[in-house]
């Protein structure tokens, strides 16, 4: 490892499971003090525990991304002790389930706009606060394919994805005079306890969509949000990076 974030803080929600905790991983591998966040405390403890055996530094905070006060304070956590926030990696996010617009779940809608949209929004609000008064940083939204292209029955979830992929744009615009960028990542199918509960019939169909002809793990992911938190990025802000097998080529 390079350890090319020697020194630096960095924040994941949603950092339990999944992509989350691959990019946890990764980003404390390469020397950064990670503090993930979630609502499941044993999920989170486990992450902590696989960056510490590993020889890295981290932390827990246990918060819902959809409750203002909960995600400020995790945001001031994650900066406590060196009052700097570097990295921040907006992860947490609801896909639902799969139901045509005309059968779709009115609650099923507000609960994916509560935590995709609100509690990326809610995220982005302080981890900004905090890195404009540092004069610097590096946002990382977790979006999707999903809300580059239509996806039949899933409008609810594209919707969303496309609305975290605005604000992204919006707020890297905000951002750029004070030394912040913001980008967001858009994966594919990958192979996480989200997608492993999708019916098997849906999977392989899914799963054939992508010209590469399979799935993504979630450190390939990882990896791209490594490279968008890194100095090899500096001059990349505001961007929807495809990182799907190319499912999203037109």
């Amino acid at each position: 490892m390079t350890q090319q974030f020697a020194g630096k803080t960095a924040f994941v929600t949603g950092g339990g499971s999944g992509i989350g905790r691959a990019s946890a991983l990764a980003l404390a591998a390469e020397g950064a003090l990670v503090t993930v966040a979630g609502r499941t405390a044993h999920t989170l403890r486990e992450t902590v525990g696989m960056i510490e055996a590993a020889g890295g530094s981290a932390r827990y905070v246990v918060a819902d991304v959809t409750d203002e006060t909960q995600v400020e304070q995790a945001v001031q956590a994650a900066a406590a002790g060196v009052g700097r926030l570097d990295i921040a990696l907006n992860n947490a996010g609801y896909d639902g389930e799969y139901q045509l617009t005309k059968d779709y779940s009115t609650q099923m809608l507000d609960h994916m706009i509560a935590l995709n949209v609100r509690g990326m929004f809610l995220s982005m609000k302080y981890e900004m606060r905090q890195m404009v008064a540092q004069g610097s940083g590096s946002i990382v939204n977790m979006s999707s394919g999903a809300g580059l292209v239509g996806v039949a029955g899933f409008s609810g979830y594209t919707a969303t994805k496309a609305a975290e992929i605005a604000m992204t744009k919006s707020t890297a615009l905000e951002g750029a005079p004070h030394g912040i960028r913001v980008n967001a990542v858009c994966p594919g199918l990958v192979d996480t306890p989200m997608i492993a509960d999708l019916p098997e019939e849906q999977r392989n169909s899914l799963s054939a969509a992508h010209p590469l002809g399979r799935i993504a793990q979630p450190r390939e992911i990882a990896d791209a949000v490594l490279w968008l938190s890194s100095d090899k990025a500096a001059f990349i802000t505001g961007i929807a990076l495809p990182v799907d097998g190319g499912y999203s080529v037109p």
